[in-house]
């Protein structure tokens, strides 16, 4: 899809000082050119419209219907994207601010913890033959191989795959005894959906983390519900990461719990292979 904004951004050294007062009305009132007429825009900006038409022709576009149309699309992803950052830029305050924000981050996921969900979740990756974690994207391709790097290591089988192709193949191959754990921030990816479908058709249980009434989570058999609100900076990274991380913290820490000596049994092993090969005593991380 053709990104007007993207254009106006590449070509702000070219425009003229007309053209940028209209620029600097794109950033902070786009709704109302999306929604104004020409003579409007124009009145507005101070200039005439037939400089509102040749701004719409530099970036591309036939004319300032069409313009319109093409700013309706890039805007719907948030204008927050071109504004200038107003907050500090100051590394006490940076460090601050994030750390304020993972906190609160995570009391509100405690709040809104549906823990009996939760139990049941682990409750069945628990008994599970085979624990297969899918994630796509930026966070959720993370959380998936965070997954499986805490469950392998309590005695589960379990694998991590981030490829859409992959994990609908993979869904092929499970069976009743097997787990699913799909995690997704958006709950909207479609080939996710799929391969979850897939997984359901041979018997497999479906557990999603990820946000209500959205695809992913309206094939899952457990839904845990993370459906936090985010910061408005987007320079810096989404705070949704810490409520993942806590609860898939959450499920491992259940899970080893109700396999007991199995669990145990294999970090022993996993520690005594690490503080031969590495480590000089046990008490450092296990393998993190």
């Amino acid at each position: 899809m053709r990104d007007v904004l993207s254009i106006l951004h590449d070509k702000t050294a070219e425009l003229s000082k007309s053209e940028r007062i209209l620029a600097d009305l794109i950033r902070s009132d786009a709704e109302f050119i999306v929604h104004a007429g020409i003579t409007d825009v124009a009145e507005r900006a101070g200039v005439s419209p037939p400089t509102v038409t040749r701004f719409a022709r530099r970036l591309g576009c036939d004319s300032f219907t069409a313009f319109k149309v093409q700013l309706a699309q890039a805007t719907f992803a948030g204008l927050r994207y071109l504004n200038v950052n107003e907050t500090s830029t100051q590394p006490h305050d940076v460090a601050d601010s994030l750390l304020a924000n993972a906190q609160n981050t995570l009391t509100l996921m405690r709040e809104t913890l549906d823990l009996a969900k939760v139990q049941m979740a682990s409750d069945r990756i628990a008994r599970a033959g085979f624990v297969v974690a899918f994630g796509s994207g930026g966070t959720s391709s993370v959380i998936a191989d965070e997954i499986r790097n805490r469950l392998f290591r309590l005695g589960l089988r379990a694998t991590a795959i981030t490829d859409h192709a992959m994990q609908l193949m993979q869904g092929a191959t499970l069976g009743p005894a097997d787990v699913v754990i799909a995690s997704s921030v958006s709950g909207r990816n479609s080939p996710l959906v799929q391969a979850l479908e897939a997984a359901k058709t041979y018997g497999a249980t479906v557990i999603a983390l990820t946000r209500p009434n959205r695809p992913v989570s309206d094939v899952a058999d457990i839904t845990i519900e993370i459906d936090l609100p985010e910061h408005g900076d987007i320079l810096r990274p989404s705070g949704s990461r810490y409520a993942f991380l806590y609860t898939v913290d959450l499920i491992a820490t259940l899970v080893a719990t109700s396999r007991q000596e199995p669990a145990r049994e294999s970090l022993r092993r996993v520690k005594h292979q690490l503080t031969n090969a590495r480590d000089e005593n046990d008490k450092e991380a296990l393998g993190d």
